[in-house]
């Protein structure tokens, strides 16, 4: 027997074994890793513009998070299991330094995972997400404040979300998109990745995220972070305004604002390729 269990330990030790992750990875490319995480309820499919860009020169490691567009569920807390995952994967994948670009939600979760790890990534790009949403139009919420509001209370607004009857949600959900990005096919892809996603997940991710204050956590941060900002409330000065505010305490940082709708990668991708090819090939 104690051979048996030894033979199974080194075994282990020379196949790499890896632990599973609730996030789905599709690995496309050849070259420096890059990491790339959607936003809320979005599938690894919102980049497959981007990645068919960088694949030449990158490996791109593209992930759907757990609940989001019809991957598994997970138990609560979703996100910190992610963030922490995320982390586990990197370190099980031998990825060195990999580089990481993250929209809405996944801006939020890079901005997590290099808090916790600075010296894990190379690069970090936020893609119209910000440490703490939850505070843009009035910087003087904390995150304590929420979490005391029956508004946030993760078990109604799970609830919610599975209430919402499923034979409209769909187009419901494409009319709101229609204020997130321009063209009406993607609003329909989007809306389509929302109705395949676990309700509850949804409702959960919705609360964990909006009352969870990263502001102060970023001061930790030493990976040169480019910022890339859509319109808010169709004025450039009002975006620049709340992302110097959202993001005091980064030092590393470039800000950048795109004349679009929440969806940079849509709505303008020559800007996009432009910002991200020019920040990723620089010698920071």
């Amino acid at each position: 027997m104690k051979t048996l269990l030894l033979f199974i330990l080194i075994f282990i030790t020379h196949a790499g074994f890896t632990q599973p992750t609730s996030f789905s990875v599709t690995v496309t490319g050849k070259g420096q890793p890059v990491i790339l995480i959607p936003g809320f309820s979005c599938s690894g499919d919102v980049w497959n513009e981007t990645v068919d860009h960088l694949k030449d020169h990158y490996q791109c490691h593209v992930l759907t998070l757990p609940g989001f567009a019809g991957v598994a569920p997970i138990k609560t807390p979703v996100l910190q299991t992610v963030r922490d995952e995320i982390i586990r994967y990197i370190n099980d994948q031998k990825l060195k330094r990999p580089m990481l670009i993250g929209h809405s939600l996944g801006a939020f979760m890079g901005l997590w995972i290099s808090s916790k790890a600075p010296s894990l990534l190379s690069k970090l790009i936020c893609v119209d997400g910000v440490p703490f949403i939850s505070a843009m139009s009035n910087p003087a919420i904390t995150a304590d404040s929420l979490t005391k509001n029956p508004m946030f209370n993760a078990e109604a607004v799970a609830q919610n979300f599975v209430n919402m009857p499923a034979a409209s949600y769909e187009a419901n959900m494409t009319k709101s998109m229609l204020w997130q990005v321009s063209d009406s096919t993607r609003a329909q892809q989007i809306a389509h990745w929302s109705a395949m996603s676990d309700r509850r997940t949804l409702g959960y991710t919705y609360v964990e995220m909006s009352t969870t204050d990263l502001r102060n956590d970023i001061a930790a941060i030493q990976t040169p972070t480019l910022v890339l900002g859509s319109l808010y409330f169709n004025s450039e000065a009002t975006t620049e305004r709340v992302l110097n505010e959202q993001y005091k305490l980064l030092k590393p940082k470039t800000i950048r604002v795109a004349h679009t709708k929440h969806f940079i990668m849509y709505d303008d991708p020559n800007w996009f390729y432009q910002q991200i090819d020019q920040f990723l090939s620089s010698s920071n």
